[in-house]
């Protein structure tokens, strides 16, 4: 099992760090781990937030384990060195197009959702982001001087039917494993891309007709998710739609802590992560949770390895760890029992026995 590490920048660092804890006791010497710098670690000692022996690294691995990327500040620096520019190149070049986001509630946390039980009890919802496309990759882009002698920014969101139809298919197939329904979320009454987008997904859905189809405008999209999330299965939508989406539906099951990602191109190569961001302002105090980050592993042992019962043994010792109290403090509630990052690991690996 050939994986690359990319740890990262700040609470990457540490949450990574106790998901490779979990990986090698349930993997072993089956596992052959790979480090690579990737973001603010890797500008600062390549230049780049890329560098070419990370590409190499994970092009010749079977999957890629990820941490996050980016520092205070970074974002506002040229965009050649933004941190967060070698994870989106590095989907681009994998081709790494379906990413998966599910937000699923532990009964354990219902507690800790921002909406009342009765909403969020047995939430199981799945986000499917299109990943290498639209406004994140479309050009022309940039900011320039106009005629008014003012800057002026511009991004282009663009979309082809191929890149349309594959994502279509990937929503249609996970539906099948799950409850047959799909959602397609756009923004057709404005933008001609998403008529497009409808259009196209409109199409491949003739193709599974036991899948239920409907669509629905973002800002509608959104309004549904805070009230009544239940009603979901598979939400389909673009790069820029699903990366705002999945991160509102990450708190509806407590943090945005608890929720792992895999993004997965042709075949079985992933890249998985969690969902949340570097922290810089809480990274190196020992208080972020790992969760994500090792349930994360659960999804790299299934999708690319096929190791269902490994993915099963992690998950089972998360919630048990959690019905054990344990919690970090995103997830704390009144009664329990208070841990930080490296603890939550360690009570982890003590679940899995």
């Amino acid at each position: 099992m050939k994986i690359a590490v990319l740890p990262g920048d700040g609470i990457g660092i540490e949450v990574t760090a106790q998901a490779v804890k979990v990986l090698k006791a349930v993997a072993g010497r089956e596992a052959e781990l790979t480090e690579g710098l990737i973001g603010g670690a890797a500008v600062d000692a390549e230049g780049v937030p890329l560098p070419p022996a990370t590409l190499e690294l994970a092009k010749n691995s079977e999957a890629i384990l990820f941490g996050a990327a980016g520092r205070a500040g970074d974002e506002l620096g040229p965009r050649d060195k933004r941190p967060g520019g070698g994870l989106l190149r590095l989907r681009r070049e994998l081709q790494l197009y379906a990413n998966f986001r599910p937000a699923f509630l532990f009964p354990e946390l219902i507690g800790a959702s921002s909406l009342r039980p009765e909403l969020v009890e047995g939430l199981d919802l799945l986000v499917l982001r299109e990943l290498n496309g639209d406004l994140y990759y479309g050009e022309p882009r940039g900011i320039s001087i106009g005629p008014d002698g003012r800057r002026h920014g511009v991004n282009t969101m663009r979309y082809s039917e191929p890149e349309i139809e594959r994502i279509a298919h990937v929503a249609f197939k996970a539906a099948r494993g799950r409850k047959k329904k799909v959602c397609s979320v756009d923004k057709a009454n404005v933008l001609e891309t998403m008529v497009l987008w409808r259009e196209t997904v409109a199409a491949v859905g003739k193709e599974y007709p036991d899948v239920e189809l409907r669509h629905l405008y973002v800002d509608a999209a959104s309004m549904e998710l805070l009230r009544a999330p239940r009603q979901f299965d598979v939400i389909v939508t673009g790069n820029l739609f699903g990366d705002i989406l999945s991160d509102a539906a990450a708190m509806l099951t407590g943090s945005i802590g608890m929720l792992p990602s895999a993004s997965i191109g042709e075949g079985n190569k992933g890249l998985y992560e969690p969902v949340h961001g570097s922290a810089p302002d809480i990274a190196g105090k020992d208080i972020a949770n790992p969760i994500a980050a090792i349930l994360s592993v659960a999804m790299l042992l299934r999708h690319s390895f096929g190791r269902n019962e490994d993915a099963a043994r992690i998950e089972g010792a998360v919630r048990k760890v959690l019905a054990q109290g344990y919690r970090t403090a995103d997830i704390l509630q009144p009664g329990m029992n208070k841990v930080g990052t490296v603890a939550m690991g360690d009570a982890v690996l003590t679940a899995l026995g």
